[in-house]
């Protein structure tokens, strides 16, 4: 399986997207800001084919309107913490422009036009160059490290923002931190695994994580572990299952990581 370059590109970039996206999805689901991820999700999908329209690289596009509009929310919202209400009116505008900019882009109508549309909803993993796979580890990566720099004092403004605002926590900046790096982790993880799928690598592993585990330290490596094995699995069962998407199959792993640790913590209580 690792003779074909597809397949290395593939492992490449999907190790250090999916690390990124447990490391910041712990932090999302634990500051309840999936709604949030959700939206970034939905706003990269219309950077990209914003991208195409204006005729420039999509990674233009997905991380200039994703990290752009993740300081938006954290700018409108409590804290740098964007609430439902903030999110649902960016939600909706980004949606009302993704429709205009799908009616612009096919009234020159191309099957390269559908294709972008297509690897954006649903990612192309298979698909990414030896220059792409390199530039997804970097960005995960950068991820990572910038996670694991703020984790401390990112885990006490979450558990406790007005303790941690006495203590002299930079809690605004911290929250505007992590929407930035939610917005890069989207960002990324759409070109690997689609704008539509990547909020569940996001948030199933983490979710798992939270449930097995109370202690924060040890709930991000799980959170980690599990994006790591259901990446690397996917790709593994869709390379053996050629009519199975490798995007469909990295999901239906995290979620059956969670439903697993969900059944698990069930029986303990």
């Amino acid at each position: 399986m690792l003779s074909h370059e597809f397949i290395r590109n593939a492992y490449l970039a999907g190790t250090f997207v999916a690390l990124a996206c447990g490391l910041v999805g712990w932090f999302t689901v634990l500051r309840g800001q999936v709604f949030a991820g959700d939206a970034l999700s939905h706003v990269a999908f219309v950077g990209a084919i914003a991208a195409a329209v204006v005729g420039v690289d999509e990674r233009v596009g997905l991380f200039a309107l994703t990290l752009g509009l993740a300081a938006v929310m954290a700018g409108l919202g409590r804290r740098a913490q964007a609430n439902d209400v903030t999110i649902g009116v960016v939600f909706s505008w980004v949606l009302g422009i993704g429709v205009l900019l799908i009616a612009v882009l096919s009234t020159g109508s191309s099957g390269g036009d559908g294709l972008i549309v297509a690897n954006t909803l649903f990612g192309s993993i298979f698909g990414l160059g030896a220059g792409q796979s390199v530039a997804a580890a970097a960005v995960g990566v950068g991820v990572v490290l910038a996670t694991v720099a703020i984790a401390r004092p990112l885990l006490f403004a979450s558990l406790d923002a007005e303790l941690a605002l006495l203590h002299g926590v930079p809690v605004r900046a911290l929250g505007l931190a992590l929407l930035l790096l939610i917005g890069a982790v989207t960002a990324e993880g759409t070109q690997a695994i689609g704008a539509l799928l990547v909020l569940g690598l996001i948030a199933a592993p983490a979710g798992a994580a939270l449930r097995l585990t109370s202690r924060p330290y040890i709930g991000m490596a799980l959170s980690a572990a599990i994006a790591l094995v259901a990446m690397w699995g996917g790709i593994a069962l869709s390379y053996a299952v050629p009519s199975l998407p490798p995007s469909t199959a990295i999901i239906a792993l995290a979620v059956g990581a969670y439903a697993l640790a969900s059944a698990v913590s069930t029986i303990a209580l």
